[in-house]
C-alpha cells in the first residue's frame, strides 16, 4: 500500500512540476519590448483613429489565428499576448470605440473615465507592472495617488468620522494603530492573515492550468484545500473573520471598507478574495497617465504590428460552429446582414453569461457541462455611476489625487438600499489624479461616483432609445443623482455652485454600452459561493466547446488586474506555457537592472 502512495505521489509531483514550470509553449515575455517614451497624444481624432476603427468585411484581415469578442482588458490583453508570439488577431467590439470599462467618453468638454478609478501593484519591479509594461512596449505611463489614497467616511453628517488609509506596508499598519489605539493585536493579526491568505491564490491559478481529471482528483481528494490558504479561507465570510479579531466596529468597517472594489457586501464576500485586494493596495496606488482610453490605445497597435486588428461597432451575434460542434469563427451582425468571421480559436471577453447564453445555439446551450457552469454562477450586482463635470481646477475646488469610501453608518451589513438610497458612495476626481489633466483641459474638473443598483429597478426601460427614455426613468435617475449629490458635496463643498454637467449611468446604460447582460459591472458575482474550489476547479479558460475559450473577469476575479490575470490564464493554456511563472521571471530580471 505505501508504495502504490509513494508511487502515486511522485506521478502528482511530477505533473504539477510539469505545469507549473512547464515552458514548452512560446513565450511572449521572451524579449523586452520596452520602447523609449513617446510623446503623449492629446488630439481626440488622432486617437480616435486607433480607438474607433469601424467594422467593415473588407477590413478583417486574411488567415486569422484567433478572433477575439470583447475588447476590455481581458480581451486585448490576450490579443497582444498572442500577438507578442507572431498570431493575427482580430479584436471585435460592439460599443463605437475600443477599451470595454477601459474606455473614455466627453460630454460638454469633460472626459470621463466609466471603470478605472485606480490600480494597485504598479512599483517598477512588480511582475504586475512589467506584464502591464510589456503589454503596452512601456508606453502606458502612472500617476501615484496621494498618501493616505483612501478615506473611510463613517456615520452621519453630525457624527463623522473619517479614516485614512495610507500605502507601504509598514505605514498602512502604524497609521491604522494611530486611529485605534488598544487594537494593535488586531490589526496586526489582520494584515497577517491577509498576506498568508492572498499568499495561497496561486493555488486557484493552478487549479485551471492543470488537465481537469487531476484538478477534479485535487478537489474530490481534499487537497486543493490543503495546499492553498486561499481555499481554506474562501468559504469564510469578511464579517466572520473581522468580528473575531475585535469588538470595535469602526474598525470592522475599516477593516472591510473595500468590498465595493468587488461588490458584496461584507456577510456575503469571501475573506479570500478580499485579502486580494487589501494586498493589491498595500504598496500604493496609481492611476493611468492621460486617462483610461491610454490603455487601449497604447495595446492596440501591437496588435495591428501582428497582421491583427481591433474593430469597433462589430457585434457578435453568434459563435459559429461546425457539424462536430467546434469553434470556427463569429457572426457580426452588419446592419440586417451577417458577416462571417472565421478562425481556428474563438476567445471570449463577452462575459460567461453572454458567451454560453447568447452566442451559443440553443442545442448547444442544453449540454450538461455548460448547464453545469451556469448552475455554479449568477450574475453580479448592477452598476450605478455619477459623472460630475465642474468648472474650476483642483486647487481652487479643493479636489485631491485620493478616493473617498462614505457609508453613513459603521455597520455595514445593515446599510439600507433602495431605489432613492444606495449603501456605500465611492468618490473621487479622476482629473485631480491625472497630471496631464490641466494642459488637455484648462480649468476643468471632474468628479465620479461609483455605487450598485439593482437591476430590476430599471428594467422596465431596457427597451427603451438610450438617449430617449421616459421622464419616469429621468425622474428616477433625477432622485438617485440629488440623493448622492448631497453626500459628495459633503465631501467637496466647493463643487456645489460651479457643476456645469452631472449625468448617471445606470444598470440598463452599462447593459448597452459594455454589454453588461443586467448592468454588473464586475462579471459574475463575487460571493463567497464564487470561490469554492470545485467551482474553480471547473470554470477555466478552455469551455466544453473545442477552440472556444474564456477570458477576462469571469476567469478569476474582477477588476482591471482580475481581467489581466484571466488573460493571462487563457494564454497559459492556449500556449501551452505558464505565463505566470514568466511574469514572475520577468519582475525579478527588472528587478536587478
Amino acid at each position: 500500500m505505501w508504495i502504490a502512495v509513494v508511487v502515486i505521489s511522485l506521478v502528482l509531483v511530477a505533473i504539477l512540476f510539469k505545469y507549473v514550470l512547464g515552458t514548452s509553449g512560446p513565450n511572449p515575455f521572451a524579449i523586452d519590448t520596452r520602447e523609449p517614451l513617446k510623446t503623449m497624444v492629446f488630439d481626440r481624432k488622432l486617437k480616435n483613429k486607433v480607438l474607433k476603427q469601424g467594422f467593415l468585411a473588407s477590413k478583417v484581415p486574411q488567415d486569422l489565428d484567433a478572433v477575439v469578442v470583447g475588447s476590455g482588458i481581458g480581451g486585448l490583453a490576450i490579443a497582444v499576448l498572442l500577438a507578442k508570439v507572431g498570431k493575427k488577431v482580430l479584436v471585435l467590439e460592439q460599443h463605437d470605440r475600443a477599451g470595454g470599462c477601459c474606455h473614455t467618453f466627453t460630454e460638454r468638454g469633460f472626459e470621463f473615465d466609466v471603470g478605472i478609478h485606480y490600480i494597485g501593484e504598479l512599483l517598477d519591479h512588480k511582475p504586475f507592472r512589467c506584464v502591464v509594461d510589456q503589454l503596452t512596449n512601456g508606453q502606458l505611463q502612472w500617476d501615484p495617488l496621494e498618501n493616505p489614497f483612501d478615506k473611510v467616511v463613517l456615520g452621519p453628517p453630525e457624527n463623522r468620522r473619517i479614516y485614512p488609509i495610507y500605502s507601504g506596508k509598514k505605514r498602512y499598519i502604524d497609521e491604522l494603530k494611530k486611529c485605534f489605539p488598544g487594537e494593535e493585536k488586531a490589526i496586526d493579526e489582520y494584515v497577517r492573515l491577509s498576506k498568508k491568505v492572498a499568499n495561497g491564490v496561486w493555488f486557484m491559478v493552478l487549479l485551471k492550468l492543470l488537465p481537469t481529471p487531476l484538478a477534479k482528483f485535487l478537489v474530490r481528494t481534499g487537497l486543493a484545500s490543503r495546499l492553498s490558504s486561499f481555499f481554506r479561507y474562501a468559504s469564510r465570510s469578511l464579517t466572520d473573520v473581522v468580528s473575531e479579531l475585535t469588538q470595535n466596529k469602526d474598525l470592522r468597517a475599516v477593516m472591510s471598507y473595500i468590498f465595493g472594489t468587488y461588490g458584496k457586501m461584507p456577510k456575503d464576500a469571501s475573506f479570500s478574495l478580499h485579502s486580494l485586494l487589501l494586498c493589491h493596495y498595500l504598496n500604493g496606488a496609481w492611476y493611468p497617465k492621460g486617462g483610461a482610453s491610454e490603455i487601449a490605445y497604447h495595446m492596440i497597435p501591437i496588435i495591428e504590428k501582428a497582421g491583427g486588428a481591433v474593430l469597433v461597432r462589430a457585434p457578435v451575434n453568434r459563435i459559429l460552429l461546425n457539424d462536430v460542434k467546434e469553434a470556427i469563427g463569429v457572426s457580426v451582425l452588419k446592419g440586417q446582414e451577417e458577416v462571417h468571421v472565421h478562425a481556428p480559436l474563438v476567445i471570449s471577453d463577452a462575459g460567461i453569461f453572454n458567451t454560453y447564453e447568447r452566442l451559443l445555439p440553443k442545442d448547444v446551450q442544453t449540454m450538461s457541462a455548460i448547464q453545469k457552469q451556469l448552475s455554479m454562477v449568477q450574475h453580479g450586482d448592477g452598476g450605478l455611476s455619477i459623472f460630475i463635470g465642474v468648472d474650476g481646477t483642483k486647487e481652487e475646488l479643493g479636489l485631491k489625487a485620493d478616493n473617498y469610501f462614505i457609508f453613513p453608518e459603521n455597520n455595514l451589513d445593515e446599510l439600507e438600499e433602495s431605489c432613492k438610497k444606495v449603501p456605500i458612495i465611492f468618490v473621487a476626481s479622476p482629473s485631480a489624479k491625472d497630471s496631464t489633466w490641466p494642459e488637455r483641459s484648462p480649468g476643468k474638473s471632474t468628479v465620479s461616483v461609483v455605487s450598485f443598483a439593482n437591476y430590476a429597478w430599471f428594467e422596465e426601460w431596457k427597451d427603451d432609445k438610450v438617449k430617449n427614455r421616459s421622464i419616469d426613468y429621468k425622474e428616477l435617475k433625477e432622485a438617485i443623482i440629488n440623493n448622492i449629490l448631497e453626500a459628495v458635496t459633503e465631501i467637496y463643498p466647493k463643487i456645489k455652485d460651479r457643476i456645469e454637467y452631472v449625468d448617471a449611468g445606470t444598470p440598463i446604460t452599462n447593459q448597452h454600452y459594455i454589454a453588461a447582460p443586467e448592468g454588473e459591472i464586475y462579471g459574475i458575482d463575487h460571493d463567497i459561493a464564487r470561490f469554492n474550489v470545485e467551482l474553480n476547479a471547473t470554470i477555466r479558460p478552455q469551455t466544453p466547446i473545442k477552440n472556444l475559450f474564456l477570458t477576462g473577469q469571469d476567469v478569476l476575479f474582477c477588476g482591471f488586474a482580475g481581467a489581466l490575470t484571466g488573460a493571462l490564464t487563457c494564454g497559459s493554456v492556449i500556449l501551452n506555457r505558464n505565463l505566470h511563472l514568466d511574469r514572475v521571471k520577468n519582475g525579478n530580471n527588472k528587478k536587478k537592472e
